[in-house]
């Protein structure tokens, strides 16, 4: 079928919405009308630095309605509400002890441009165009396996839930999944965006006593504030590490690194009080540490987190349920944009003006 899709030429074009041919839905595969779909950071990675083949239709924030189901589907019917998160094989050991995110063809089937069985499903003439995360969501309609499609509570706006599939969940899973911070424990996040102000909700939820934010934007600062952080620090005008001591009186039991810059990696490991944990959840450079002062000395530890080691289908229904709940106001994070505005809302991302772009498709 014809569908309007953002196709990414080559490295760093920006985004052309065009007409472009979309294949039914293969075995264990769905269709879905798309809704509407988040703009995430990853993307932006994606366009310029080339880390998937062009040329490309992006975007893996996706929510939408099932249209269409392939052969031997189960578990999903047409009209259901869904949310799409990334692809994962469903059979290797790491996603069959429910963690996903490590899965063994995680990037195969994330960024090598095709889908399970290596065939395309997005073609512009007689050119196949490359798949994004398994969904291709800057588009009208996508298909995706149906074990990337989350069924999700149809009496919340679709329009808001893309977001869960991608960096929502990772701040939030971060803390709830990874980190699991005792009550009463102290967690610092570096880098207030959406992934770093769900991670603020998520702490909230699981009752740290000390909740701080730091970012360079005081709009973002505020903002953390008004969802659940008991302190906030701009980085430009303060010095992040001495404050964390300061108002954990020596170190925070845990920290959550969003921000990818070298300098803030290693400052969220050396404002630790002795056997904290920080997080890294940002795509992040090469970074110099030095293994005993940072590391070992004082039993402090640093683990890289995927897509907040969830588990899609468990995880976000319990984000919705909590939002209903008022617990987790994601909502205070979106602001929607026009297709046609797709290239204004990846610059407004990255100047910090918008928490989260999302696209209204239909």
């Amino acid at each position: 079928m014809q569908i309007q899709a953002a196709v990414t030429a080559e490295q760093g074009s920006d985004f052309q919405w065009q007409s472009v041919e979309l294949a039914e839905p293969a075995l264990g595969e769905v269709r879905v009308r798309i809704v509407a779909t988040g703009v995430c950071h990853t993307d932006a990675v994606a366009r310029d630095l080339g880390i998937a083949p062009f040329p490309i239709v992006l975007g893996h924030e996706g929510a939408g309605v099932v249209e269409a189901l392939g052969e031997g589907v189960t578990g999903l019917e047409v009209g259901d509400h869904v949310v799409l998160s990334f692809a994962h094989c469903g059979s290797c050991g790491h996603c069959l002890t429910g963690h996903p995110t490590v899965c063994d063809t995680f990037n195969d089937l994330n960024f090598g441009g095709a889908m399970d069985d290596g065939s395309h499903r997005i073609a512009r003439g007689d050119e196949a165009l490359a798949t994004f995360f398994g969904q291709s969501s800057f588009a009208s309609h996508a298909v995706v396996n149906a074990r990337n499609a989350v069924k999700v509570d149809p009496d919340v706006d679709l329009a808001l839930l893309g977001p869960l599939g991608c960096g929502i969940q990772t701040g939030a899973g971060t803390v709830l999944n990874r980190l699991k911070p005792e009550f009463g424990s102290s967690l610092v996040v570096y880098g207030c965006g959406a992934v770093g102000l769900s991670a603020i909700m998520a702490a909230r939820i699981a009752g740290c006593h000390q909740i701080i934010a730091v970012d360079v934007h005081d709009s973002r600062l505020e903002l953390a504030r008004e969802l659940g952080a008991t302190h906030a620090i701009n980085g430009e005008n303060e010095d992040a590490l001495e404050r964390v001591r300061e108002i954990t009186g020596g170190g925070s039991n845990f920290a959550l690194e969003t921000t990818g810059v070298p300098m803030v990696v290693r400052q969220s490991l050396q404002a630790l009080r002795p056997l904290g944990v920080s997080a890294i959840v940002g795509v992040t450079p090469e970074v110099t540490l030095d293994v005993h002062q940072d590391l070992m000395a004082e039993g402090k530890s640093m683990i890289g987190v995927i897509e907040g080691d969830s588990v899609p289908r468990v995880f976000i229904p319990q984000l919705v349920a909590y939002f209903k709940e008022g617990r987790f106001p994601f909502d205070r994070l979106v602001r929607f944009y026009a297709p046609e505005q797709i290239n204004q809302a990846f610059e407004d991302s990255a100047n910090g003006i918008t928490v989260k772009p999302v696209l209204r498709i239909g």
